[in-house]
């Protein structure tokens, strides 16, 4: 993609962990692509991320901020506001589920755990897109979330995130259904299986990269988060000033096969 792609734009990219996250990756092709990124990590990972930047010669500041409390987005909010101004987009990638709520019995999973599950990986998607709406500029903005095939099916794991997706993918409909009239696109990528790290706390995540490497027709790497950072650029940039309410799948194409096409 062009290196003028995103020129004059600021983005904010939550949720960067590990170099390895679609995240980072996504921060490092914005800023190649010409965007000015503001980073958001989680509290007590605030530090190691800010060494992680520096390291990678990121220009990007990084910002604490826990998206499952509407406080501390209101607060980030009025620091974003006060420090930079407008912002043309904001990507969402957080997401978490307890070990029981991802594999073992689905109706044995713990309640207590099914809910902090939501409200982290599908309510915070509309916490955050109350910051977007206050910091839009006049000719709005662009919210771009993260799917895990969105086709709805059930998994040998993955269970209650499975249906913490599924939510994911309702809210950013209601989302693009209020948010359209000011101008402000919301859409998810639904990416293929990466070797993350919160992929690496998935029980049996080998599961699903089998299935990507029998029914994906074109070839899918694992360890290779650039082809989703590109298509999240994609829809921050003009050229998606059309799309909303969208699921972009950026998956090799599995999604789109009815059986594998190769032996296991």
């Amino acid at each position: 993609m062009s290196a003028e792609l995103l020129a004059n734009k600021r983005l904010l990219v939550t949720g960067v962990a590990t170099e390895d996250s679609i995240a980072f990756a996504t921060a490092r092709q914005a800023e190649v692509m010409g965007a000015e990124v503001v980073l958001t990590a989680f509290p007590r990972e605030l530090e190691t991320v800010r060494q992680l930047v520096g390291d990678a010669g990121l220009r990007a500041e990084v910002y604490p901020l826990d998206l499952t409390q509407a406080g501390e987005v209101d607060a980030l909010t009025d620091t974003l506001r006060s420090r930079f101004g407008s912002f043309d987009g904001a990507l969402h990638a957080v997401a978490f589920a307890p070990r029981d709520a991802l594999d073992g019995p689905f109706m044995e999973a713990d309640p207590a755990g099914i809910e902090l599950a939501f409200r982290t990986s599908a309510w915070s998607l509309s916490n955050l897109a109350r910051l977007v709406v206050a910091l839009a500029p006049d000719g709005g903005a662009s919210l771009v979330g993260l799917d895990f095939d969105a086709n709805g099916g059930a998994w040998p794991v993955y269970n209650w995130m499975g249906v913490c997706k599924a939510a994911l993918g309702s809210t950013a409909r209601y989302l693009a259904r209020d948010l359209g009239p000011a101008g402000i696109r919301v859409n998810l990528v639904a990416a293929g299986p990466l070797l993350t790290r919160a992929a690496r706390g998935i029980p049996r995540f080998d599961a699903l990269l089998d299935a990507w490497a029998t029914t994906s027709p074109l070839h899918w790497s694992d360890s290779d988060p650039a082809p989703v950072a590109d298509s999240i650029c994609f829809l921050f940039s003009d050229l998606a000033r059309a799309i909303t309410g969208e699921v972009l799948h950026v998956d090799g194409g599995y999604h789109a096969m009815a059986a594998p096409l190769q032996p296991a």
